[in-house]
This record gives C-alpha cells, structure tokens and sequence, in this order.
C-alpha cells in the first residue's frame, strides 16, 4: 500500500502549527475546488487529497497517530524494504469515525465526491471506515463491519426564513430530499439526515448527512439568542411631544407608543417580537428598539427663528 505523505500534500513542514496548516490547506481548497475547475479531473484529485491531508493533519489524535505511523515506515524505507513488507494492520482501525467533507451549496453531494468515494485506501486501512475501497478483513478472514462516514453540508438561509421556518430541497446521490426547518432555527444548529452519509464496509450502516445551518446577518435585525435587536427612527417633534411610530417586525408592521421627552438612546422593550424559540410552540424572544431621534435639516428661516424664540424661551 502506498504511504500518503500528508504533509507534502499540503507544502508544509512537519513542525507545522495548526494556523499553518489550516492556511495552506485553504489556499488548496480555493485553487482546486470543483466550482472552479468544472470537470478537470486532476484538479478533483488535488483537491480530494488536499481535504484528506486536512482531514489527519488538523486533528490532533489523527495526526499523532500517523506521525507515528510515518516514523515506523521511515525506518523500513531506510532499510531498503520500501515498506513492501510493513506491518500495516498494527496501525489499522475498523471504527468508521466521524471524518467529514465540508460542502457549501446545494449541488449533487454524490457528484461532489466523485461517486466511488472521496478516502484513499490508506487513509481507509488508518482510521477506519473509508468512503470506498476495498474490504478489510480480520484473522481468520471475516470481513469487519465499519459505520460510513458522516457527510457534512452547509445551508444559508435568510433570517425571515429562520423566523417563519422555511423548507430546502437539494439533491443528493440522485435523490431530492426535502429539509424541513423549523421556526427560530439558531445559527450553526446541525439537522441530521439519517443514512445518507458514507456507505458502509462490510455490512455496515451507513453515515449520516449533517446539515449545518447559516443564518445570514440582517440589515435591520441584530440577533442574540431568542431576541432581536433594531434602532427606532424617530423625528425631533415626536420625540418631544409624543406621538405614535410605525415599525416593520419580522411578525409584520405594528405602532409603536413614543412618549414624549423621549431621550436618544432609549430603548423599548416589545415582549415576544422576537425570534420563536426553536422547537416551543408560541414562545417567543423580545424585541428591543433603541430610539434613534433625527435631527431636523435644511431649515428654512421661519424654522430657525422659532427654534430661536424656543432657545430663548428655555432660557
């Protein structure tokens, strides 16, 4: 079996710090990735391998586990066996484990991955639980079982459809599959679809497909948590003498109460016209509006007098 020197793979030396290797891992990333390279078969391999390096290099246990491994093979290539009679199955694992690709987008995950499987075999033979390849098996040959890899996507939607909930189709190994959100959905909240990850070796489940969920920032709302954060416009008059505002919430428009002498800065409290929270029924954050009192401009000369009179006045 050919040995995967991973830290070539990505150009980096094998002292190499996280942030190195996440940054030379990301140059990769960009140059090769499918959206950019259409059918360039090479360029998918470069980048295949580039997320497998990744994969081992920037988790600690992985990257212990096949330095340890590189040093043992090291020593039989320096001995002239060119690993041909190495003692692999030391280093073997049947755990299918939680390694995952990450895909942004809504494409055809099966197209993404290349079909057979994104793993090389020696990645398949060290950690377990390979995307393809070939089966493994125990003394004694009984094949052994190994749970397919998670796949893993990433979706963004509106803040509008986090409120409401909304429902997303994409296709996957040729499939249409419905995901159905639901109202308040927080920022980077997984949902899981069972068994449509990684196939299973010998026998084993299959992965799953974990969908991580991106609510896009908002030119109005700030959210935190279950609440929901804005400014209140509000001209100087009202502000002063009081009066009645309108306001666009995400639920729909409603008349705020403005006191009079109110103050710039003041922020008003809107019981549950905030976000739902995620999996209740009829609960709901709150809405907080700071008042943002605007000055009046291009006033004309009976304006500026009165406001004169008015100085004088107070005076």
């Amino acid at each position: 079996m050919e040995y995967k020197d991973y830290y070539k793979v990505l150009g980096v030396e094998k002292g190499a710090s996280t942030d190195e290797i996440k940054k030379a891992y990301r140059k990769l990333a960009q140059k090769y990735h499918p959206d950019k390279t259409k059918g360039d078969k090479a360029s998918e391999e470069k980048f295949k391998e580039a997320n497998e390096a990744n994969e081992v290099l920037s988790d600690p246990t992985k990257r212990k586990k096949y330095d340890e491994l590189g040093e043992n093979y090291k020593y039989y290539q320096q001995s002239g066996d060119a690993g041909q009679g190495f003692d692999w199955s030391q280093y073997a694992n049947a755990g299918g484990g939680q390694q995952t690709y990450t895909y942004s987008g809504s494409g055809d995950f099966e197209d993404f991955f290349g079909g057979s499987g994104g793993y090389s075999d020696f990645f398949d033979m060290l950690f377990g639980g390979g995307l393809g390849g070939s089966q493994k098996k125990r003394r004694g040959g009984r094949t052994m079982q190994a749970r397919g890899h998670d796949y893993q996507a990433e979706m963004e939607i509106t803040l509008e459809e986090a409120y409401s909930g909304t429902a997303k189709v994409f296709k996957h190994n040729s499939q249409s599959i419905k995901l159905n959100i639901k109202p308040g959905i927080p920022d980077g909240q997984i949902l899981k679809i069972p068994g449509k990850g990684g196939s299973g070796r010998g026998g084993g489940p299959a992965g799953d497909l974990l969908i991580k969920i991106n609510v896009l920032p908002h030119k109005i709302f700030e959210r935190k948590d279950n609440d929901l954060y804005a400014d209140l416009n509000v001209d100087l008059y009202t502000a002063v003498l009081g009066g009645k505002v309108q306001f666009k919430t995400l639920k729909g428009v409603i008349k705020i109460d403005i006191a009079k002498e109110s103050e710039f800065g003041k922020t008003l409290r809107l019981q549950k016209l905030g976000m739902p929270v995620y999996g209740k029924t009829n609960e709901f954050g709150d809405l907080y509006l700071k008042l943002n009192v605007q000055m009046p401009k291009n006033l004309n000369a009976k304006e500026i007098k009165l406001f004169s009179d008015l100085q004088k006045l107070r005076g």
